[in-house]
């Protein structure tokens, strides 16, 4: 260990710390625009410099490692004049309407102005334009607003492996865009949003369906039905204050029924359907010979990953839709048919963490005689401003259920939320229709926690899988090279698009740190394991779909409306 001062104060730190990591852990707050834990820092944008006795100048506290005896001062006059300066220059080329931001009250920037007392604009002189991008269906990007930070473009390299965009020119003429700045609708972008989780202005938002979905609602004509994703029920609550963690399910039903919509469904219970179909096409594959590993087709941002960047490969995934899409077949076939309802007629939203989800939606493969599985998209962070313009805090709401014939979920669904809960809640269920016994102790420790990559053997009547997880595009394609380079000990691979699971999701709250990420998937555990239906193939509502219309797993009419197919993409579409 080493022992250094600050600000008077004696701290430890570790061999190899940075001064921002040694100031952290002794509790001592330094701004920052451009760092990112867990990566190595870039140093750019000045905000966390500090004096450092003995040495000329200012220094980058996230940059430069400490030392034994260093002594620092954080809150010097040269310090904050330096703070000050940065973000006056920044806000030099920024607009001015903060009203109409989607990031107003959420600003990085704005919060660092105030923190450094910027009151007014010292700079003044021409603006860079340049125009917004809107092709996306999942992703608005607003150069305007970019303060060059690179965040953006490290976690779309760094993180995701994706490299959708990238700094353009040099120097004052230096902007963040994709490749011949074309839009992003026709860029390598997987649509996953991580992006605007890091981004500290708008400059990258979602795209927003709140109005449509507000018109939609007050139209006497339509049937306007919602499902809400597995992770949203653990999230949500950051909106209005409440602990991160908390599990309003019930609150957020009760609020939904009150914003409009006319049928509130549990997409986890699409979830136990997934499993029924996706673990019958695992076990048709190894028994009868197909392609293996078989890799799950939950998330889109994944899908589409592999559709670029491995199209040797899609013959591996599920053929089975997300359960987003599973929610929005049955809906407009089996649930329309009941109702007597035109599909026509029947408007489908769905509450998702995930913008990528938003893309999904809109894929012609995604519906039947040209009426979308799903119409709108929102995400949690829409949900949080749809019920704000309602008026409604759910909070303040006595509990409720999910309606029926899709209300019913296990706690296996529920998982879903998490990296690892697909495979988990599979294995339980391949376990039964294995050996026909459930098993003993349905957790399994191995595929939890937020560890981006994980592998378990399985066995179960003289049949043995091997399972891999990974999260992060980033840890995908490592697992993709291997599989390409030969390794062949693996028959089922998760991939969630976004580190953690969709309890990280794009679309999830902003400005989350790590502590809140974990406290959401640890929910899910705990509704795990205090429910009482915890495999998906007890879910008596699947059953009974089945008896009543699908038939049976892989069948006919499930094949139609339950799975699909992809090909390959050009990486610029």
């Amino acid at each position: 260990m080493l022992t250094l001062e600050a600000n008077g104060q004696n701290l430890e730190a570790k061999k190899g710390d940075t001064i921002l990591q040694a100031l952290k852990r002794g509790g001592i707050h330094v701004p920052t625009l451009c760092h990112m834990e867990g990566l190595l820092p870039s140093g750019t944008c000045r905000m966390c410099v500090v004096e450092v006795e003995g040495m000329p100048g200012l220094t980058p506290a996230c940059s430069y490692p400490a030392a034994d005896g260093m002594k620092i001062r954080t809150s010097t006059p040269a310090v904050l004049r330096t703070r000050k300066a940065i973000v006056e220059l920044l806000l030099a080329n920024h607009p001015d309407d903060c009203l109409y931001c989607a990031r107003n009250g959420k600003c990085d920037l704005a919060s660092l102005a105030r923190e450094n007392g910027v009151r007014q604009r010292v700079f003044r002189g021409a603006r860079k334009r340049k125009e917004k991008d809107i092709s996306s269906p999942s992703i608005i990007r607003d150069p305007e607003k970019c303060i060059l930070c690179g965040k953006c473009v490290r976690t779309c390299e760094e993180i995701q492996g994706v490299s959708a965009i990238d700094f353009v020119n040099r120097g004052s003429r230096a902007f963040v865009g994709t490749a011949f700045d074309e839009g992003m609708n026709v860029s390598a972008c997987i649509n996953c949003g991580q992006c605007i989780l890091v981004c500290p202005t708008a400059a990258l938002t979602e795209r927003s369906y709140v109005d449509e979905v507000l018109r939609l609602l007050a139209d006497p004509g339509k049937t306007v039905v919602v499902q809400h994703a597995p992770a949203v029920s653990v999230s949500i609550a950051e909106e209005f204050g409440i602990r991160p963690g908390t599990d309003i399910d019930g609150q957020m039903v009760a609020a939904l029924r009150r914003i409009g919509f006319d049928r509130v469904f549990d997409t986890s219970f699409t979830a136990d359907l997934t499993i029924m179909e996706e673990g019958s096409e695992l076990l048709k594959r190894v028994k009868e010979g197909g392609p293996l590993p078989m890799f799950t087709s939950c998330s889109p941002g994944w899908i589409k990953f592999m559709e670029q960047f491995y199209p040797e490969l899609l013959p591996n995934l599920s053929t089975c839709k997300s359960p987003q899409q599973m929610m929005g077949a049955v809906i407009k076939s089996f649930w329309a048919k009941r109702e007597n309802l035109d599909p026509k007629d029947i408007v489908s939203v769905s509450i998702m963490p995930c913008t990528a989800k938003k893309f999904e939606c809109s894929r012609p493969e995604m519906g039947r005689d040209y009426v979308p599985d799903v119409d709108y998209v929102l995400t949690t962070r829409e949900l949080a401003d749809l019920l704000r313009i309602k008026g409604i805090d759910p909070g303040t709401l006595d509990p409720e259920g999910a309606d029926s014939p899709f209300g019913e979920r296990s706690s296996a669904g529920k998982l879903f939320g998490a990296s690892g809960g697909v495979m988990e809640a599979a294995i339980r269920s391949a376990y039964f229709l294995l050996t026909g016994d459930e098993m003993k102790d349905y957790r399994i420790q191995d595929l939890r926690g937020m560890k981006g990559s994980k592998e378990l053997r399985v066995k179960a009547d003289g049949v043995e899988l091997g399972a891999a997880v990974v999260s992060s595009l980033g840890q995908a394609r490592k697992l993709m090279e291997e599989i390409k380079a030969g390794r062949k000990d693996l028959q089922f691979v998760e991939v969630m698009t976004c580190p953690g699971g969709c309890i990280n999701g794009g679309g999830q709250p902003i400005g989350a740190d790590p502590e809140a990420v974990k406290a959401r998937m640890a929910a899910l555990y705990q509704i795990d394991r205090e429910d009482t239906l915890r495999v998906s193939h007890k879910n008596s509502q699947v059953q009974r779909l089945y008896q009543e219309f699908l038939g049976e797993p892989l069948g006919p009419l499930s094949h139609e409306l339950l799975h699909t197919r992809y090909q390959k993409r050009d990486v610029m579409r």
